[in-house]
């Protein structure tokens, strides 16, 4: 019992130290990673793997048994809010971005293609054809880019929240 308090105790003196420091480090690198084959079904199981390997390098001193309880307990609280944070955060964000810059794309082109030709006829086709093709291509970026960013901050944040409860720095 002896080796697994000097173990819990080096991990709650170190992990608090070097963890603000870790987290953005491997958060970046494992999101791109975990992203786009995951969402949503498997991030959880991608991440544990990827932030337990990053964790486990960058804190080697740390590393134990209780880091990897903590860990997989922290990360199944954090990756359940910050996927529904950040999907709904995300998902308005983009939408709104993506349906003003594609209207005014599209109506901008499709009123200077449709000016030799009738009209009304033109411009509808137009616009539809503009709008899906536009708020396909936006919609795929701006929700990359939005995940990707969301998810780092929220994910970083709440484990470190998380595993600090979980492993405070010992008195």
């Amino acid at each position: 019992m002896h080796g697994d308090d000097t173990v819990r105790a080096a991990v709650s003196v170190c992990l608090p130290a070097f963890l603000p420091a870790c987290l953005p480090a491997c958060l970046p690198a494992c999101l791109p990673a975990c992203l786009p084959a995951c969402l949503p079904a498997c991030l959880y199981v991608c991440l544990s793997v990827c932030l337990s390997v990053c964790l486990s390098v960058s804190l080697s001193v740390c590393q134990s048994v209780s880091l990897s309880v903590c860990l997989s307990v922290c990360l199944s609280v954090c990756v359940s809010v910050c996927l529904s944070v950040c999907l709904s955060v995300c998902l308005s964000v983009s939408l709104s971005v993506c349906l003003s810059v594609c209207l005014s794309v599209c109506l901008s082109v499709c009123l200077s293609v449709c000016l030799s030709v009738c009209l009304s006829v033109c411009l509808s086709v137009c616009l539809s054809v503009c709008l899906s093709v536009c708020l396909s291509f936006c919609l795929s970026v701006c929700l990359s880019v939005c995940l990707s960013v969301c998810l780092s901050v929220c994910l970083s944040v709440c484990l470190s929240v998380c595993l600090s409860v979980f492993l405070p720095v010992s008195q």
